[in-house]
């Protein structure tokens, strides 16, 4: 799914005293009661990992059955709150304070926007989902040319404007209280508005907080995990090395150790190496697959069904009448892009300081959701019709056993160069993996260090070690149904997160009616008017 590099902007503006609020007599609370839980959840999935997949199958029934439509819902409410604000009059609104100019030029902004929508979980599902819902399609009759194009559009609509409207208004509260009102940079600080300053700095604040760290952890999880079974799927497609436990455990437990090392290590020219790599891999396999896998084809799919995605778009948002696949899929992303708001959400409001809330929205909104349609009509274009070239072997490898664990191999041995594309589509997967552990770790020991933007070593190491093994307990437990613990974990954790964001929403407006600049706005309105009337006045008076 979505990562980001780690960015570490400038904060010349940031107020002292907020500042010393942070980091003087520094309140352990959040870190303490989370590492607990952690540790607890861990614990209990080692000792009886039956009991926790049994758990986890409750979860899941009771999310998505009984409360599937809320997901659904929210998210759409989130997609026209962002639209309304960004047209509003307070769009003109800064991030920052009113003489703060961006950060990062415009180039260098969208490239990391653009960046943000790379990762595992955008290269595991971009050719096993469009591949499952032409199998299986919400509506359409399954292996027909209306289930392909149905299949397109809805992979379309799970990756592209509502995933990343849940971010841009996630990240929202953030970027304006930490950077206009000089608060901490926690998810808490957004709900001043609604509670009060002592409130957020007491027990509901940090209720708050802690909720954003078990969104965030799980949330990983489920895309680590995911990036694990792909990784071994892929070894095991390309080189025969059977699929094991223990050779997940061993993945998750190596690449565990690098990433809490180079967090530890500062070492940040590794870690850039390591972006640089995952970007350029990324775009050489789209050049590569867009010209051998068939580029009018991909043209032609890209063209019909984004307009066919767009067109029926607030219809899918509320689509709810085949449950099964709104079940399985629709509610499971929208839970996992509400799990992922606080890890997504700090990163575009980091990058976009000084930037009006307007084209912060838009921005967010529409240029990662634009590369993420690119990525998946070249993938998913290239998919289909390799797949009818070939007399349907990608759709028999999908749907077979581990079909989605292998179906990137799959497609990539249909064309050239499969020696060489086949070890670098695995290296691609180890260095998403790599940057989304790295940029987690960061953003959970932020969250636990009372939003400290530089937080200790020994912070890092441990939530380092914490999402690892939070990881592998998910691969223990999940066991051969690894894929549905993993989906639970960022349902069940999303759903009180839901609601923090959506109040996080609420507080937004209330805090943007207050804001200086609505102030002078309604001021500079009322004389305007006062003169205008005053006109009006004079006019009659000499017409008369």
């Amino acid at each position: 799914m979505k990562e980001q590099q780690r960015i570490t902007p400038h904060y010349d503006h940031v107020d002292k005293s907020a500042e010393s609020a942070v980091h003087e007599g520094k309140d352990r609370h959040v870190l303490i009661i989370s590492a607990v839980i952690v540790a607890a959840f861990v614990a209990y999935g080692a000792i009886a990992p039956q009991s926790l997949s049994a758990v986890a199958d409750v979860l899941f029934e009771v999310c998505t059955v009984d409360f599937g439509w809320l997901y659904l819902l929210s998210v759409f409410l989130m997609v026209v709150y962002a639209v309304g604000v960004g047209i509003s009059k307070y769009g003109n609104i800064k991030l920052g304070h009113d003489d703060d100019e961006p950060e990062f030029t415009n180039f260098q902004w969208f490239a990391q926007l653009f960046s943000g929508g790379l990762g595992i979980g955008l290269v595991f599902w971009s050719v096993a989902e469009p591949m499952m819902d032409y199998l299986a399609p919400p509506s359409a009759m399954p292996e027909t040319n209306e289930a392909m194009h149905e299949a397109m559009q809805t992979v379309f609509f799970h990756w592209s404007i509502s995933p990343w409207a849940v971010f841009a208004v996630a990240g929202l509260g953030l970027g304006y209280f930490a950077f206009r009102k000089d608060r901490p940079f926690l998810v808490s600080s957004a709900f001043e508005p609604l509670l009060g300053e002592e409130r957020v700095r007491g027990p509901i604040g940090k209720a708050i907080d802690i909720l954003a760290v078990f969104a965030t952890i799980f949330g990983v999880a489920t895309s680590l995990g995911l990036g694990t079974i792909q990784i071994t799927g892929g070894l095991e497609y390309v080189y025969g090395i059977e699929q094991s436990i223990v050779l997940k455990c061993a993945i998750i437990a190596g690449i565990t150790v690098l990433f809490t090392l180079a967090a530890v290590s500062g070492v940040g020219k590794a870690m850039q190496v390591v972006a640089n790599i995952k970007v350029y891999l990324s775009l050489a396999f789209i050049v590569f697959i867009f010209v051998f896998g068939g580029a009018v084809f991909i043209c032609n799919i890209f063209v019909s069904d984004v307009g066919g995605f767009l067109q029926n778009f607030i219809h899918k948002s509320l689509w709810l009448e085949n449950g099964d696949f709104v079940q399985s899929w629709t509610v499971f992303y929208w839970a996992w892009w509400i799990a992922w708001a606080p890890f997504c959400g700090q990163f575009v409001a980091r990058v976009s300081r000084g930037r009006t809330i307007r084209s912060y929205l838009f921005a967010v909104m529409l240029l990662p959701a634009g590369f993420c349609v690119v990525w998946l009509a070249v993938y998913g274009g290239a998919a289909f019709n390799l797949n009818e070239l070939t007399g349907g072997a990608i759709q028999a490898a999908v749907g077979g056993e581990n079909g989605t664990t292998i179906a990137l191999f799959a497609f990539l041995k249909e064309l050239p160069g499969y020696v060489v594309t086949a070890p670098l589509g695995i290296v691609l997967i180890v260095v998403c993996f790599w940057g989304a552990a790295n940029s987690a770790i960061f953003v959970l020991s932020m969250l636990t260090d009372n939003g400290n933007m530089e937080p200790s070593k020994p912070l890092r190491a441990g939530w380092g070690i914490a999402q690892g093994s939070m990881t592998l307990i998910c691969i223990i437990a999940g066991g051969e149904g690894i894929l549905k613990i993993l989906q639970t974990l960022s349902i069940a954790a999303a759903f009180p997160y839901m609601f923090v964001v959506l109040l996080m929403a609420v507080a937004m407006l209330k805090a943007l009616r207050e804001d200086p600049w609505t102030r002078a706005q309604a001021k500079v309105q009322a004389r305007q008017e006062a003169e205008l009337a005053a006109l009006m006045e004079q006019d009659g008076g000499n017409a008369a």
